[in-house]
């Protein structure tokens, strides 16, 4: 039963692969209206006192609009009556800063997928940080939350990424998942391209979680107890350099963390294969794969939950 279970779990990836549903458009992001789309790709504006957070309370987590990345915190916020959503304060390493074009005045973007958010100033001591992010509510989503939810990302890699998606949504202090490509070469790739092992590109799952209830460390050891870690060509039947196993870490702390643990399977005696890489950037999956078992009511054919730790 077990042999013929991979053979129809590999038959199933394998027209997953070749037989795309050609009126699925390959969507990178969130697909935006054309009102969005003025703000968050062609750097337009909202009229002032008009949008959505402008006049918001609710306490929890703001988070790009295009790609779903956690930039703000509620507790950030604060009332500026310039008739823009005002923060004083990023989410570390979310937001990039530049000038713009004309010197005048701070472009800010997603450091994620480059959507532009607004503007940020300096010195007009509004709060004691005295910077003020002027951000467009049409450039945002809002999760709710707790005032003190901590949020940091987590990308990791290991196999077909529907069943690690599956088993990462099952974790208490996971905000939010998302399955893409990373690490390669190819911009903007798609599935069928990643497909063919040359884009340099593994399927990936980009982890949003809150440290106050789950912590990096945990993740790392839920990864490795949720795939064959030391299998160096690919995962269960799926063979590819696409879905090699490798943690991306965004950060020393996330480096030493891994390695720690990898150091301890060592111990154990297990032959760990996963590389270690720095992040890149982060490009999402079409639509029709995310969610995927959820959305189709099946379970993961490759993956498999074994306690390790």
């Amino acid at each position: 039963m077990k042999v013929i279970s991979l053979i129809i779990g590999g038959l199933l990836f394998y027209l997953s692969c070749t037989q795309i549903d050609k009126s699925q458009s390959p969507m990178k992001y969130n697909k935006l209206t054309s009102e969005e789309e003025k703000v968050i790709i062609g750097k337009g504006t909202e009229k002032p006192f008009t949008g959505e957070y402008y006049n918001f309370k609710g306490k929890g987590i703001y988070l790009c609009k295009q790609c779903n990345a956690p930039l703000y915190l509620s507790d950030s916020k604060f009332d500026s009556e310039c008739g823009w959503p005002s923060f004083d304060d990023e989410i570390k390493g979310a937001v990039i800063k530049k000038p713009d074009a004309d010197g005048q005045r701070t472009e800010i973007t997603c450091a994620n997928c480059s959507a532009h958010l607004g503007h940020v100033f300096y010195g007009e001591r509004f709060t004691e940080k005295n910077t003020r992010h002027c951000v467009n509510s049409i450039s945002l989503l809002f999760i709710p939350g707790k005032s003190d939810t901590n949020p940091d990302t987590a990308v990791f890699s290991a196999g077909c990424f529907w069943g690690v998606q599956y088993y990462f949504d099952k974790l208490d202090g996971v905000i939010s998942t998302t399955v893409g490509y990373t690490g390669g070469h190819t911009e903007n790739p798609t599935y069928k391209e990643v497909c063919t092992g040359t884009t340099g590109h593994m399927e990936a799952l980009q982890v949003v979680f809150d440290t106050s209830k789950i912590s990096y460390e945990k993740l790392c050891k839920y990864f490795f107890e949720t795939h064959d870690f030391t299998q160096t060509n690919g995962q269960g039947p799926d063979i590819g350099q696409q879905y090699l196993s490798a943690i991306f870490y965004r950060t020393v702390k996330q480096k030493d963390t891994a390695e720690k643990i990898i150091k301890i399977l060592t111990n154990k005696g297990y032959k760990v294969a996963t590389s270690m890489l720095p992040a890149k950037k982060f490009w999402k999956a079409e639509d029709y794969h995310q969610e995927y078992y959820e959305k189709n009511g099946a379970t993961p054919y490759c993956h498999i939950y074994k306690k390790i730790f």
